[in-house]
């Protein structure tokens, strides 16, 4: 009988003779190709959004689609490799697989649709001949919906077809492409010239309308309208480059008509928030849906008082029913109370029996989320001084206490605690939290507020001046100033620059309307005038503005 070879073993290796367990296959993952349509964030689908919350790896292949990623998965570029060269259909298929192999709920983030003019068929096959499960989510197609941004309808009743070429560096033949009445042309703008003179040789006309629209769905889109004869020509002079699309044909003339979002009021602005992300997220969104595009940064930190023990006391007081009234001047202040509450395990039933009072909107909100709705809002100017106009004066008859509990910062002003102590009131002014100037922002914004990058900043309380001032410098002569109210607008001219534009109602979303009746306003003159739209930076004035 042959021996039978024995195996070797390292002393680290237990001598036991029962069996080694076989070490487990580890399960794999799945893949879901989703398309994130042609670059505007809110034209993701909600499956797309549903699977974005849900993945363990996102591999994007564009920078700009890693925003998309909040969950805190990890992002992997699938555009590039290390050296920066841009990764062939194969390579992207190993990549997906890769991660997939080790048990990973992957999302394959495609630009557009998966499944329209990009690699999903290739990457999709690479997981099928491994085994992996995958789906496929469609996307907004960026042959359809840049088109649509841009204004220029590929079909009508007039216009019943349209064929799509991806030109890139293939040969097409343009005697057939030239019988079709619209064409939406991909990857064409490095070709353009021969494009049009490819179509002019087979019959179309010079005049024929061209439309190019670069970036298209994001505020940094550009359209040119030119003709094939002149295309060329006009795309060189405007500096077009990639990503872009071009559609030829007669529809091409309904985007005087049909222009809809280039010609948005703020339209491709860039807007400074000097607050955080988390108090902007609504003035935001409503700057983002006149077309502009907003920068926050933070210029006040709140902390707690250097003092605890004043809060404490009046927490205490609140709940033994010292006080009648307390009035909210912020949703900071807000915040601070309930805090203190959590910190003693009290609830919104701690206000039975006393009245609240809360200086505007956005702090009657906050105060709501406890379930209680305030007994006094300003029903004119949201301000302390429009909170002491509403309020009602000491009845000794009708009031059996006469105190008032006022948490706020620790740089408010006096307006309202001496408008009640007129009214008959005591008022307790307890510094509830304190406002201190944020770190300053990194030196690129800096640069671009004093040189004019911005192309308005929007201030919603004298504060946020001081202290952007104090952290950034001055904003820069050409920028739009906007003012919350009044008394921002006076703080804004104490510094030595000129207010463009004042809400009509303390509010942070109607200074965004204010500011885009303002650029409605201007970019009427613009067109008035048979001059280009150019946005504030854009515009270089001979002599700086002063206030």
């Amino acid at each position: 009988m042959k021996a039978r070879k024995s195996v070797t073993t390292t002393s680290a290796i237990p001598t036991s003779t029962a069996p080694a367990a076989a070490s487990p296959t580890p399960a794999l993952g799945r893949v879901s190709f989703v398309g994130a349509g042609p670059g505007d964030a809110s034209l993701l689908t909600v499956r797309a959004t549903e699977l974005l919350a849900q993945a363990d790896v996102v591999i994007v292949e564009t920078p700009e689609q890693q925003a998309l990623v909040t969950n805190g998965a990890e992002v992997v570029d699938g555009g590039n490799n290390a050296a920066g060269e841009i990764l062939t259909h194969a390579a992207r298929g190993k990549l997906v697989v890769k991660h997939a192999k080790g048990g990973a709920h992957v999302v394959r983030l495609m630009v557009g649709d998966p499944f329209t003019y990009a690699t999903g068929p290739e990457e999709a096959m690479a997981c099928a001949k491994a085994g992996i499960s995958f789906e496929v989510v469609p996307g907004v197609s960026s042959v359809s919906a840049v088109p649509a941004y841009a204004g220029v309808p590929l079909t009508d009743k007039q216009h019943r077809e349209f064929k799509v070429v991806s030109v890139g560096d293939a040969t097409i033949d343009w005697s057939e492409a030239a019988r079709h009445e619209t064409l939406v042309l991909l990857s064409a703008v490095n070709r353009i010239g021969e494009v049009a003179e490819g179509l002019m040789a087979n019959g179309r006309a010079a005049e024929t309308p061209v439309a190019m629209t670069r970036l298209g769905t994001t505020t940094r889109q550009e359209t040119v309208v030119s003709t094939l004869a002149d295309i060329a020509a006009d795309a060189s002079a405007a500096q077009m480059a990639p990503p872009a699309i071009v559609v030829v044909g007669e529809v091409v003339a309904q985007r005087d008509a049909l222009s809809w979002f280039e010609t948005k009021p703020l339209y491709g602005w860039r807007v400074l928030v000097p607050r955080t992300k988390e108090q902007s997220e609504s003035l935001a969104a409503r700057l983002r849906m006149y077309g502009a595009v907003s920068e926050e940064v933070p210029t006040i930190s709140v902390e707690p008082p250097r003092n605890p023990q004043q809060m404490d006391k009046a927490v205490r007081g609140l709940v033994e029913g010292r006080y009648e009234w307390i009035a909210f001047t912020s949703v900071n202040a807000v915040k601070a109370v309930r805090e203190k509450f959590d910190e003693y395990g009290l609830d919104a039933r701690a206000f039975s029996g006393l009245k609240i009072a809360a200086v505007g909107e956005k702090t009657a909100e906050a105060i709501e989320t406890w379930g209680i709705r305030p007994d006094l809002v300003p029903s004119g100017e949201q301000s302390g001084r429009g909170l002491v106009e509403d309020w009602p004066p000491y009845d000794e008859l009708l009031d059996p206490i006469n105190r008032v509990f006022l948490p706020r910062a620790d740089i408010a002003t006096e307006t309202l605690a001496a408008g009640l102590v007129e009214l008959g009131w005591e008022v307790d002014d307890v510094t509830a939290y304190r406002t201190v100037r944020a770190a300053p922002p990194p030196a690129p914004t800096r640069e671009a507020i004093k040189s004019g990058k911005f192309d308005a900043v929007l201030f919603t309380s004298s504060s946020t001046v001081r202290n952007l001032v104090g952290i950034a410098g001055k904003p820069h002569a050409t920028t739009i100033i906007a003012c919350i109210g009044p008394a921002t607008a006076k703080t804004a001219e104490e510094h030595g620059l000129r207010v463009d534009v004042m809400a009509e109602r303390p509010s942070a979303e109607e200074l965004a309307d204010a500011l885009a009746t303002f650029g409605e306003q201007r970019r009427a003159t613009f067109v008035e005038a048979g001059e280009p739209v150019l946005r504030p930076s854009q515009k270089k004035p001979s002599s700086r503005r002063k206030a």
